[in-house]
Formats: structure tokens, C-alpha cells, sequence
């Protein structure tokens, strides 16, 4: 196996690269709502297996203004997606985000679109001090989710599994195929976690959105919130909780986070 994994690297490396590069020639997007609160860990569904995991985020204090014309207003919505995924090998997983929803006050109930993902990771990343991978994602979007109708993602993943403590980085990169790589927009997310045992952890996460990378944001216009999490994990669901805190102008004042996730091919 690993003599394979080592021969197999250098063509998926330069595969990985040629996606890199025909998603990260496109300016990113500073407006876009979010739908997938988490920090990744390169954690994937084990070779053959499906999971679903739930993502619903509901804003009890957010900005009362929409990001753009027709848009979300996020103060007091609910936004949501169904994320479905499957372990293709063991550094390689495939994703499908359906459907991606929300419960606003100017909206309503709307289907706001739906995302492909593939992510690639070193394989047994848990078992590892060091671990890494990238995730890309591709999204067809609704005129009130983004007024841009195709945006992808670029996540980059290195962390530090230092028992009991995990230190994660995800460097994200937001694409809208619409100009230079100077335009991409920087939107890094952190996750530093404590694992008490193996079924619960608590963590500090925090995400933010910094804008172009040709010029950021004023400190006033960025987007920065800070999570305080909790993670459960059973035989039956895995559960992580979270609150947020906005820190700028630019930011939710207060968001909460809910993730369900299952192997629905498992036994128990």
C-alpha cells in the first residue's frame, strides 16, 4: 500500500496544481453568505463509505443589512445544507452540498443553490503528528445566496495532532471567475481544540474575512468572529457545537453552529 501511495503522488500532485490553477485565476468574492461554519481537519470517510453530515447556523444577532442587493439579510436566519460525502480511497474524497437552504425574514424559505467538493488528505491523518490536505469546492448559486452564479473554493489544510492539543489552519482562498489572482478573497479559518478523551473535545475557532489579497479590507470591513465548541462523538451521531462572537462592525454580533454527522452505512 505504501509503496503504491508513494509512486501514485507525483501524478496527483500535478493534478492537484492544475486545479489550483484554474481555480485561483479568478477574483474572489467579498459578499458571499455562509453556509459551512468548520475548520477541517482532513478527517474523510473511510474507503467505501457514505456520510451525511448536517450544517445549520442560525444568526439570534446579525447584521441587518443585506451583503448586496436581494440578498440574505442575516439578522435572525437560519441557513443550512445537507452535506453528502464518499470515501473513494484513503486520501481522496468526494462531496455533494444539496441542498443548500435558508429561513430569513425577508425571504422566507429558499433553496439557495448547491456545491461539488473534492478532498484530497494524507491518508490516516488522525494517526499522524503532522497532517495535511486541500479541499475544492465548486458552487452554482441562487441570485439571493450570490449575485455571482458560479464561485468556487480553495482550502488549504496543515495542522498538528500534539495529544491532547490539535492546532488546524485552513488558509481559504474564494473564487468568482471573474478577473486575476490578486482579486482572490482571503478568508482563513483557525481551530485550536483540547481533547479530553476520545468521544469529547472543546475548541476556539475562529473565521474571518480579510477580502482581496490585491488590497484588504479596512479593520473596520473585515469579518471576524470567534467560536467557543464543543465536540461529542458516539457510535450512533457525531455532534459539534458551537457560539460565535463578532469582533468588527463587519461581523454577526452572535451566530450558533450545529453539525450532525453519521456514516449511514454503518452497522450500529
Amino acid at each position: 500500500m505504501k509503496a503504491k501511495w508513494k509512486c501514485f503522488q507525483p501524478a496527483m500532485n500535478v493534478r492537484l496544481w492544475w486545479i489550483a490553477i484554474a481555480l485561483v485565476g479568478a477574483p474572489a468574492m467579498g459578499f458571499a453568505q455562509t453556509d459551512e461554519i468548520q475548520v477541517y481537519d482532513a478527517a474523510i470517510a473511510e474507503k467505501g463509505k457514505f456520510n451525511l453530515m448536517l450544517h445549520n447556523n442560525f444568526t439570534p444577532n446579525g447584521l441587518k443589512t443585506p451583503a448586496f442587493p436581494g440578498g440574505i439579510v442575516p439578522n435572525r436566519t437560519l441557513v443550512g445544507v445537507s452535506e453528502w460525502a464518499y470515501g473513494v480511497t484513503d486520501w481522496f474524497e468526494q462531496g455533494l452540498y444539496l441542498p443548500l437552504y435558508s429561513y430569513s425574514q425577508n425571504d422566507g424559505a429558499t433553496y439557495n443553490g448547491f456545491k461539488l467538493r473534492w478532498l484530497f488528505v494524507k491518508p490516516h491523518a488522525a494517526d499522524h503528528t503532522f497532517f495535511y490536505g486541500v479541499n475544492f469546492e465548486f458552487s452554482v448559486n441562487q441570485r439571493q445566496w450570490d449575485p455571482r452564479r458560479f464561485t468556487s473554493e480553495v482550502r488549504p489544510i496543515v495542522g498538528l495532532h500534539l495529544h491532547p492539543v490539535d492546532i488546524i489552519v485552513n488558509p481559504i482562498l474564494d473564487t468568482s471567475y471573474v478577473g486575476g489572482f490578486k482579486s482572490l478573497d482571503f478568508a482563513p479559518a483557525v481551530r485550536v481544540a483540547y481533547n479530553f478523551s476520545p468521544k469529547w473535545a472543546a475548541a476556539a475557532e475562529e473565521y474571518a474575512d480579510y477580502g482581496p489579497l490585491r488590497q484588504f479590507y479596512s479593520a473596520s470591513e473585515q469579518s471576524h468572529q470567534i467560536y467557543a465548541v464543543v465536540d461529542h462523538t458516539s457510535k450512533i451521531v457525531n455532534i459539534e457545537f458551537g457560539v460565535g462572537f463578532g469582533l468588527t462592525s463587519s461581523s454577526d454580533k452572535l451566530t450558533l453552529k450545529l453539525m450532525l454527522s453519521r456514516d449511514l452505512n454503518s452497522k450500529n
